[in-house]
């Protein structure tokens, strides 16, 4: 009642300063009209302003321009003998539903008097050709996208949605704000240790790629230098001649070169690909893009030292190739709010560089593009075809979304008609979650027996399962 009365205040007021005998600028309707009358209102209507602050699908703007369309039974009534040049002008809150459907309407910010006051005055003086022109682009789209459209459209969606996840499994994960439902492929299994071991037996030449952080080292684990268990673990693998052992992870090459010294047959691919060292005796290669250049960094840098200094418990970790944004020590919620708006940040900032801003579990990386563990992989692989090793067994593992692009990559090579004999392939994801990967693994410590139970069967002694 306070809001009505004071658009009759508000009203009386124009009409007292701007009106005259036989003339009322403003018309207040507060009653209920029946349709016929407000087709004749539509249809009178030189313009039409919705100016909602929040609205749904308003679907006022439409039956106004169908209103201005009319018919010929309408131009009957009215005496209009010739066809009329059909116009219609909207001024729509870009506030509601279908403000982005009618591109010929003039958008305003009904918060803005302004705005509102700048669009009615180019309304006013638009001239008959432009006002004809956006309503025929909008009568031409009202009438094609009708109620049958979008019935149409919605149901072959939802034909294609069932079609896709028919055959999918379903699972609850997490609790409270955690809770989640995600789908998984039926073909997607657990890992058997003692089916690994099985065909390991049988199989001479091998690779093995194996993530670091949460795979072979848990998330959570406070110190993530490697276990001398770990370090034992994977000299035993690469006592094996007929064994090719990397560890593929993001950090830097210098942390883990110090980490495994002692692994003198180890591959390391650093830097989500960017550098690879076959053994420790041997260089490190590096992989750069062509014609790449790091003077984005400095940018990043700053920006990254902001979110920083405005996190608790964040830090930067500068590496040779790309900056990292660890969250790993902050507040979890906070932490990945922050991660979230950084990562929309700097994606916008550096549109037009050759980088990549990728969002990891508990980090923000911006990277080269083209500098990828899946490419990396494919590398290894062509280099020990190429040096006569036809590989029987591939064995990978990771547990993020990194690792996602070396299964896919591995998938595709092993894929390949070239190969007269495919090997078998293990790809396998930490965790039970959707994956690229076709088979899943528990946890690190699952990663670890498994490990464990090759170098068992290689050593000549019966695994533990």
């Amino acid at each position: 009642m306070e809001t009505k009365m004071e658009v009759i205040s508000l009203v009386k007021g124009i009409n007292d300063v701007y009106g005259s005998p036989g003339y009322t600028p403003v018309v207040f309707i507060d009653y209920s009209i029946s349709p016929h009358e407000k087709i004749a209102y539509y249809e009178m209507a030189d313009c039409c302003i919705i100016n909602a602050l929040r609205d749904g699908m308003n679907l006022v703007p439409y039956e106004y321009v169908v209103c201005r369309q009319g018919t010929e039974e309408m131009d009957r009534h009215c005496l209009i003998h010739e066809v009329p040049k059909r116009t219609s002008t909207l001024i729509l809150s870009e506030f509601i539903g279908c403000s982005p459907s009618l591109s010929g309407a003039i958008r305003v910010n009904p918060w803005s008097i302004q705005d509102v006051a700048d669009g009615l005055s180019r309304a006013s003086w638009m001239s008959s050709h432009e006002r004809q022109l956006h309503h025929q682009k909008h009568y031409r789209y009202i009438s094609s996208h009708d109620v049958t459209f979008w019935t149409r459209g919605f149901s072959k969606e939802l034909e294609r949605a069932c079609k896709v996840n028919a055959n999918q499994i379903y699972y609850r994960l997490g609790i409270s704000l955690s809770f989640r439902v995600v789908s998984l492929s039926p073909n997607f299994r657990k890992l058997s240790i003692s089916e690994v071991v099985s065909i390991y037996k049988r199989t001479t030449n091998r690779a093995i790629f194996l993530d670091y952080d949460g795979t072979i080292i848990p998330v959570s684990s406070a110190s993530k230098v490697p276990s001398t268990a770990l370090v034992s673990i994977l000299n035993d693998l690469c006592a094996n001649p007929g064994n090719t052992v990397f560890i593929i992870s993001g950090r830097g090459r210098t942390t883990l070169d110090e980490w495994f010294c002692s692994c003198t047959n180890l591959g390391i691919v650093s830097e989500h690909g960017y550098f690879i060292r076959w053994t420790r005796d041997s260089s490190w290669e590096s992989s750069p893009p062509f014609g790449i250049n790091f003077k984005w960094k400095n940018t990043v840098e700053l920006v990254m030292k902001s979110y920083t200094e405005a996190t608790d418990g964040a830090y930067i970790e500068s590496k040779e190739s790309a900056l990292v944004w660890n969250h790993q020590y902050a507040d979890v919620e906070f932490g990945s709010c922050q991660a979230k708006e950084l990562s929309n940040h700097l994606q916008s900032l550096l549109i037009d560089a050759p980088v990549l801003v990728h969002r990891g579990q508990n980090i923000v990386e911006v990277k080269p593009q083209g500098v990828a563990k899946g490419m990396a992989v494919e590398k290894i692989l062509k280099q020990l075809s190429a040096n006569g090793k036809l590989l029987d067994l591939i064995i990978c593992i990771g547990d993020d979304r990194s690792d996602k692009n070396m299964f896919r990559s591995l998938n595709d090579a092993v894929a390949r008609p070239s190969l007269a004999a495919p090997p078998e392939v293990f790809a396998c994801t930490v965790g039970q979650k959707p994956s690229s990967a076709k088979y899943y693994i528990e946890d690190t410590d699952e990663v670890l027996e498994l490990l464990s139970a090759i170098v068992e069967t290689q050593n000549g002694s019966a695994p533990n399962e």
